[in-house]
C-alpha cells in the first residue's frame, strides 16, 4: 500500500509515546521508506520470565501495530538468551535467573498472545537465542569491548546500587550489550521500549554506529503502572493482568485497581480516542465505580469480544457484588496415583496457576479455598481418593469443581 505523507505519518507515531530520540532522524528515515518504497524495520524486544504478556506491554505494542497500519514492518524479539541475565532495568535487586525450560515453555506461549494486538502477517518473530548460542566467547569479548565500565555505570539503577554498596552481577553488565546487538543482527530502523529502558535503546545505536550502520530511532513510551497503583506492572512483582487470563479474571482485576489509575490506564490502553475518550476521562470524577466498569468491560472486549465482556460484567456482579458462587462452575477430572495430592501440583496442573512458583504465591497470599476452607500451606496435601470431588476457588472469582479419578491403564 502507498504510504502516507510523512507529516501523517509523523501525528500518528507522536501519540502517546514519552520520547522519540529524534524527530529528526525518524521523519528522514520515513521520508526515505516513502521515496524507496520500503518499510521501516520497527523492533521491540520481550523477555520470556513469565508466561504473560501483560496490560503494560500493550502500551508499546500498540503503538507497534500502529507502525503496522501505517506500512511499516514489526520485527518482534524473543529474548531467550536475554531471559537468562535477566533485564536490570529499573530494578534495585538482581533478578532470580530462570533455567532454560523455564523460559522455552514461557516463551512458547508468547507466540500467540502477539498476536492479540498486532497483525501477523506483518510481524517477523525473532529469538536471540539463535545468535547467542552461535557466538563464541570471542566475539562476546569483542562486544563488550565496545563499552566502558563508566559507561556502563551510568545507568541510575546501576549507579544508585552501586553507592548503596548493593550486589551488581557481572551478569547483569552484559544486559545493554545483549540488547543492542539484537538491533544489529536484525538492523533495526526503529526500537520500541518502555522509558526504563532508554539505556539499552541507545546501547543499540552505539553499537549499531560502531558496526558501520545508520543508528535505530529510539522512541520510549510510558510505563503503566500495575494493579497495586504504586509499582510498575511486572510479572515479577505479581501486580499484572495477563492478556491471554480468562474474561472473568481480567475483568475482576481491573475493577480490583485504585481509582488513582483510571485516568492514565483508559489513557494508554483503552484505545478510545477523541470524544469517546473524552466522554470517558469526564466520567472519572464524576462517577469512578461506573468508569471502572466501563474500562474492564472495554479491556475484556479488546482481547475478547463484547459477549465475552457482557458474560464478564454478570459474572463479577454475581460472584462479588452480590456474593454468590457462579450459576455454571467449570468440572475437570484429576488423574490420581496415591492417596494424596499437593495443593500446589493441583492448581498448575488444573490451570488455576501457570506455574509452579504461581501456585505457590497463590496459597502463600491466602487466595485459595477448598470446599469453603482456606488453604495457607503450600505444602499442604489433599486426600484424593478416586470419586472425590472438591471445589476450588482462587482469589475472588476463579472456581473449579474437581474430579478425582483413577489413572487409566
Amino acid at each position: 500500500m502507498p504510504f502516507l505523507p510523512v507529516d501523517d505519518q509523523m501525528l500518528v507515531l507522536r501519540e502517546g509515546v514519552e520520547q522519540i530520540l529524534t524527530e529528526e532522524e525518524l521523519r528522514a528515515k520515513l521520508e526515505r521508506s516513502r521515496r524507496d518504497g520500503r518499510g521501516l524495520r520497527v523492533k521491540q524486544g520481550f523477555d520470556p520470565t513469565a508466561p504473560d504478556i501483560h496490560l503494560g506491554h500493550t502500551v508499546g505494542i500498540q503503538i507497534l501495530r500502529r507502525f503496522q497500519d501505517l506500512g511499516h514492518q514489526v520485527v518482534l524479539i524473543v529474548g531467550d538468551a536475554t531471559a537468562l541475565v535477566g533485564d536490570p532495568s529499573g530494578r534495585s535487586l538482581t533478578r532470580p535467573r530462570l533455567t532454560p525450560e523455564e523460559i522455552a515453555a514461557n516463551a512458547a506461549t508468547y507466540q500467540t498472545q502477539f498476536f492479540k494486538i498486532l497483525d501477523r502477517e506483518k510481524t517477523e518473530v525473532r529469538f536471540n537465542g539463535d545468535w547467542f548460542r552461535a557466538m563464541g566467547f570471542g566475539k562476546m569479548i569483542e562486544l563488550a569491548s565496545r563499552f566502558t565500565v563508566a559507561q556502563i555505570l551510568e545507568r541510575d539503577d546501576f549507579r544508585k546500587r552501586f553507592r548503596e554498596e548493593t550486589p551488581i552481577g557481572l551478569h547483569e553488565l552484559l544486559y545493554p550489550v545483549m540488547q543492542g546487538y539484537d538491533s544489529v543482527e536484525i538492523r533495526a530502523d526503529v526500537e520500541l521500549g518502555a522509558t526504563e529502558q532508554t539505556f539499552n535503546l541507545v546501547a543499540g545505536r552505539t553499537l549499531q554506529r560502531s558496526f558501520g550502520m545508520e543508528p535505530q530511532v529510539a522512541i520510549t513510551c510510558p510505563i503503566l503502572a500495575g494493579t497495586d497503583g504504586t509499582r510498575r506492572m511486572s510479572k515479577s512483582l505479581g501486580n499484572y493482568i495477563g492478556v491471554a487470563e480468562a474474561p472473568e479474571e481480567m475483568y475482576g482485576k481491573v475493577m480490583s485497581i485504585p481509582d488513582s489509575l483510571l485516568d492514565s490506564w483508559t489513557r494508554l490502553i483503552s484505545k478510545w480516542k477523541g470524544t469517546e475518550l473524552d466522554t470517558a476521562l469526564a466520567r472519572i470524577g464524576q462517577d469512578p465505580m461506573g468508569a471502572k466498569g466501563a474500562l474492564a468491560s472495554r479491556i475484556v472486549a479488546l482481547f475478547y469480544d463484547a459477549e465475552a465482556a457482557g458474560r464478564a460484567e454478570a459474572h463479577f456482579d454475581r460472584v462479588v457484588r452480590r456474593k454468590d458462587a457462579p450459576q455454571e462452575i467449570p468440572a475437570r477430572d484429576f488423574a490420581v496415583t496415591s492417596a494424596a495430592v499437593g495443593v500446589v501440583r493441583l492448581l498448575k496442573e488444573t490451570g488455576l496457576a501457570p506455574s509452579t512458583s504461581e501456585a505457590r504465591r497463590l496459597v502463600e497470599a491466602g487466595a485459595v479455598t477448598i470446599d469453603g476452607e482456606r488453604i495457607a500451606n503450600p505444602q499442604a496435601e489433599l486426600e484424593s481418593a478416586p470419586g472425590r470431588e472438591i471445589l476450588v476457588k482462587v482469589g475472588k472469582r476463579n472456581y473449579l469443581r474437581v474430579r478425582f479419578t483413577p489413572t487409566s491403564g
